[in-house]
């Protein structure tokens, strides 16, 4: 489960980690009211759970009242990278020198926790790790006995920190350990942990991602759940229809039957150039109905470009998945994303015979069904 940047501040703020003032707002006349009582300068942050957001215009810096109520005006029912905003977080801007950044997750090539700080916060760790990865400093954690002060002050030093502020940025990355472990967290960071004027550091963002199997001794947690998914009404069908889903930030939709089976397609579309859409598990022994439901969905993401299907049988039965994709298809005048399919195991031969080519393209093999949907969305995309 994911939460949203004001629950995962509200999780912070309550174990002690520094969080600026802020009211959250699902309206405009509610936007400027909190931001009257925090007094300007204010920030005003979409909440919903997508990274860039400030790129995408979905965080405003205002200091008067007019400036307040247009910017809560032009991001509230906005469309943010396929989300709609609704709520708005309005927040005491911090009058900052330096930005970092520290996050614990789980390193499972070592199998243990990893905590990390750089001095590169502000942007995406990501992008970090990857342009610059001595960048990012990083300490392993043994979970048997949990973050020791000397691990949290060293991983600071090694990351190049101001001496100065050792002390409060290892007494922040405690904090987040035991959250983690405490919480049951997959992910947790702050970034940036804004360094101030008078060299204290407050979090200027909050993540914070929980084990959906753990929500049952997570009851606080457990009462964000509804929440949480709000702004993202894919997440929501993905609900209704009982799919494992999440959305990434590609153009190349990937529809297929197993968790490592979906995760082989995505590997394979980064491989081959492209950028997955999302992750959609329909499970095993999927009929024809689960399959026109998975199509609809992937169909409603406007940043979708083309889908393929990686369809292997086992309980699933070729020919099932192949009448699902027929009959969804069937129901447009013009198919709105080019498919690309590849079945394989129970009946593939049945279905490859039945699936309908004037609909679909279909590929002998994984490796080709994924270059020809790479190059679609290609092809789409310098339209």
């Amino acid at each position: 489960m994911k939460l949203h940047e004001y629950q995962a501040k509200q999780v912070f703020a309550d174990a002690g980690i520094p969080t600026p003032s802020s009211q959250l707002a699902s309206d405009v006349d509610g936007a400027v009211a909190a931001a009257e009582e925090i007094g300007y300068p204010v920030a005003i942050k979409a909440q919903v759970q997508v990274g860039g957001r400030g790129k995408a215009g979905g965080i405003e810096l205002v200091d008067d009242e007019e400036n307040a109520r247009e910017a809560a005006d032009s991001i509230l029912g906005m469309d943010l990278k396929g989300y709609h905003v609704d709520r708005v977080l309005v927040e005491e801007a911090v009058d900052f020198t330096d930005e970092l950044y520290v996050g614990i997750t789980m390193d499972r090539a070592e199998g243990t926790p990893v905590a990390m700080v750089s001095r590169k916060g502000g942007v995406n760790i990501e992008e970090v790790a990857e342009e610059d990865p001595d960048a990012i400093a990083r300490e392993h954690i043994d979970p048997s006995f949990g973050m020791m002060p000397y691990q949290a002050r060293k991983v600071v030093y090694d990351a190049g920190i101001d001496p100065e502020l050792t002390r409060d940025v290892s007494g922040v990355l405690n904090t987040l350990y035991d959250l983690w472990s405490e919480k049951d967290g997959a992910d947790a960071e702050i970034n940036p942990l804004m360094v101030t004027s008078d060299d204290a550091v407050i979090a200027a963002d909050a993540v914070m991602n929980v084990d959906e199997d753990a929500l049952f001794r997570q009851p606080e947690l457990a009462e964000m759940e509804e929440d949480a998914a709000g702004g993202d009404d894919l997440e929501a069908k993905a609900d209704e229809y009982g799919f494992d889903y999440v959305r990434l930030s590609g153009n190349v939709g990937i529809i297929g039957n197993g968790a490592g089976l979906v995760m082989t397609t995505l590997d394979l579309v980064d491989y081959y150039g492209g950028e997955p859409a999302n992750f959609l598990d329909v499970g095993g022994g999927a009929k024809a109905a689960r399959i026109a439901n998975a199509l609809d969905m992937v169909f409603s993401d406007d940043n979708v470009d083309s889908v393929v299907f990686n369809i292997f049988g086992g309980i699933t039965r070729g020919d099932e998945v192949a009448k699902g994709i027929n009959e969804a298809l069937e129901q447009f005048d013009e198919i709105p994303k080019p498919v690309v399919v590849r079945l394989a195991g129970t009946n593939w031969e049945e279905g490859m015979e039945i699936l309908n080519e004037d609909l679909v393209t279909v590929e002998q093999t994984l490796e080709e069904a994924v270059q020809r949907a790479v190059s679609y969305a290609d092809e789409v995309s310098e339209q």
